[in-house]
């Protein structure tokens, strides 16, 4: 199945492929030898660190991979921001209290609500794609339902 992505996240995930596999695989062999050099490995914690750590790292490189691999990247190149799509920023202003939040609506992999992105199966995307400035749109949430009043969809580079 293919996974939606953004440019920048294809990007992001590809650059961490490449730190996993020419900085971090080397140096953690490195450190095994090192630490094997050190005599009994039964004993010895910086060897089993070092052995969990590329455990960890052979995990993530096969992770991302299998990412790269089924993803989707969707251009934001030649779409319109007449409508809230895949890849558009969106601001919107909570109609009850007047606080106004930004969206970017991006893959799973991309969402990080630190960072203002959420996944397009989110209920706040859900709601907000294929609407238009100006759109009232309600988002359930397990505590209340809110109502959003969409003020700007725009792309970010």
């Amino acid at each position: 199945m293919k996974i939606p992505m953004t440019k920048k996240g294809h990007i992001q995930l590809r650059d961490e492929l490449d730190l996993l596999k020419k900085v971090e695989r080397p140096k953690n062999i490195a450190d095994i030898a090192e630490a094997r050099a050190h005599g009994d490995l039964s004993e010895n914690a910086e060897y089993s660190a070092a052995k969990e750590r590329q455990g960890f790292i052979e995990g993530r490189i096969q992770e991302i991979g299998g990412k790269l691999a089924d993803a989707n990247v969707i251009s934001t190149d030649n779409l319109s921001t007449e409508k809230v799509v895949f890849g558009t920023t969106v601001t919107v202003i909570d109609v009850d209290t007047d606080d106004i939040k930004q969206f970017r609506i991006v893959g799973v992999d991309e969402a990080n609500m630190k960072n203002g992105t959420i996944s397009v199966h989110s209920p706040v995307a859900k709601s907000l794609i294929g609407r238009e400035v100006g759109d009232f749109v309600e988002v359930k949430t397990p505590a209340k339902t809110i109502e959003y009043e969409i003020t700007r969809i725009f792309f970010e580079d």
